[in-house]
């Protein structure tokens, strides 16, 4: 059944009002002016804080709370100034080898010191492969710190459970701004100047959300799901400047959603074929070949590029959308395939499964669509890069698609691993996890500097990964967004901060 949007917020949040009917008053501009104003304040104070504490141990503390309450975009310069400057000092901070003792175990007196463990625990999800001694710290961190936690109350208490559940590394800085704002402010001493900027920052970032929603639900093919597709886009990229790259995302991914889903649950196989071929053709005149059902969505996503196209500048143009192009017909190929394998009933090996699998979560389509509406900082030279596949872009697809295992119109990957390998379920699943964790430490190695292009367009990659950790943490979030998921977005679009 197709839903409106304004129904589907009624059916999310059980409420007649939805946030699509929100009227901005000439009260509400006041209020925002004067948010903003005091924003550009509290960011000059901030600036003369980086001065005031270069190369100083404050300073790495001052980068590590802006960084947790979401306000660390603003500070870009400083922050990789500060780093340079240690970097270029040659700044000896300990080595790990000295959480150890005389032999090779992490010392007792580590067990006590709750913080310690928590940042150890935290830091080791950087690491890289070869880096054992951060396998180790994970190991004994996690142990210590899950014993430790019946004992905790208060902001520790909360911390340590929040990572226990998911570390930062694998969070969305934007989304876990709000959970370290209101742990902030229960400091027996917070910096009033971060905990004030903070709060603003979210509370002005939200309003200009409402605006990007409002433009896309105009469109008549957004049915349901629209707003978690929106939420999924946002923790790409929250800041500002990308209004634009957003909102073309959001009508690209709800698109391919769509199309998603006739490949799953409503195509017949032979109409899916001939679909397949329609866009691989890419005109307009390939609708008369189609089934009457299929015309809309074929006809809308090719209109909506054409769109997407006229609104980019004349040196974008071009080698922009015919990535998306590209990217598009790669995807519905994948989608095929899978149709066929279930069509024929066949559980393909492990490698046939990933060839196509990490294809058809659409991933690399996702990343394109993100990319197309982003600023000077996406380089022909980037667009062909993700169009040649690149491992880094793999390996976030491999953790994207081993996070979906309920599919149920064909093998998953545990199934086709068990099945080549002759193993059990529980052998499969540790082995596949074992997949997912040394993908995500050649996506670290891959973001470590000098990086092939500039951490702002690797980060929206990072950013993708993160999400389907998030999204996946307890069970298929996008599928039913009733739990976690809708506590999100009224987190993020519908509640502000109080000050």
């Amino acid at each position: 059944m197709v839903l409106t949007v304004h129904h589907h917020f009624i059916l999310l949040f059980g409420e007649i009002t939805s946030f699509l009917t929100l009227k901005i008053t000439r009260e509400d501009h006041k209020k925002i002016d004067a948010w903003t104003r005091r924003v550009g304040e509290l960011k000059e104070e901030v600036k003369k804080m980086f001065i005031r504490a270069k190369g100083s141990v404050e300073e790495m503390i001052m980068i590590d709370e802006i960084q947790r309450l979401g306000v660390a975009y603003h500070f870009e310069k400083e922050i990789n100034d500060a780093l340079e400057h240690i970097n270029d000092a040659n700044v000896d901070y300990d080595d790990l080898k000295t959480f150890k003792d005389k032999e090779g175990n992490f010392k007792k007196g580590l067990c006590s010191d709750v913080e310690g463990l928590l940042s150890l625990y935290e830091a080791a999800f950087y690491g890289t492969h070869g880096e054992d001694i951060l396998d180790e710290a994970i190991s004994f961190t996690k142990a210590h710190l899950s014993s430790l936690i019946t004992h905790l109350d208060g902001p520790l208490g909360a911390q340590v459970g929040h990572a226990l559940e998911l570390p930062m590394r694998k969070r969305i800085a934007r989304l876990d701004a709000r959970f370290y704002i209101s742990l902030f402010q229960q400091h027996k001493q917070p910096n009033e100047i971060f905990l004030e900027l903070a709060k603003l920052d979210f509370n002005l970032a939200q309003s200009m959300w409402w605006k990007d929603i409002g433009l896309t639900a105009k469109y008549p093919y957004a049915r349901d799901r629209l707003v978690e597709v929106y939420l999924w886009i946002l923790t790409v990229y929250f800041e500002p400047q990308y209004a634009r790259a957003r909102n073309m995302a959001v009508k690209m991914f709800k698109l391919i959603s769509i199309i998603d889903d006739t490949f799953d649950v409503n195509g017949k196989f032979e109409d899916l074929k001939v679909f397949t071929d329609a866009f691989q053709r890419w005109d307009l005149s390939a609708m008369d070949q189609l089934p009457e059902y299929m015309r809309p969505i074929y006809h809308t996503v090719l209109s909506t590029v054409n769109e997407i196209e006229n609104k980019l500048l004349p040196g974008e143009k071009f080698f922009r959308t015919d990535l998306l192009k590209h990217e598009t017909k790669v995807l519905i190929r994948a989608y095929l395939k899978e149709a066929q394998w279930c069509n024929n009933g066949y559980v393909p090996t492990l490698g046939e499964h990933l060839k196509v699998s990490l294809l058809s979560g659409g991933y690399l389509f996702v990343t394109a669509a993100c990319f197309v509406g982003m600023g000077e900082e996406v380089t022909k030279e980037a667009f062909d890069w993700i169009k040649s596949h690149p491992k880094f872009l793999m390996d976030s697809s491999l953790i994207s698609r081993l996070f979906e295992q309920k599919r149920e119109h064909f093998a998953s990957v545990i199934e086709s691993y068990m099945k080549e390998h002759g193993v059990s379920r529980p052998v499969a699943c540790e082995k596949i996890w074992e997949m997912v964790t040394s993908a995500w430490k050649d996506m670290n190695k891959f973001c470590l500097k000098p990086t092939l292009f500039p951490l702002s367009l690797l980060t929206r990659v990072v950013n993708l990964t993160r999400m389907i950790e998030v999204i996946y943490l307890h069970g298929d979030g996008y599928t039913d967004s009733s739990r976690e998921i809708k506590e999100m977005i009224k987190s993020m679009f519908v509640d502000p901060i109080p000050l």
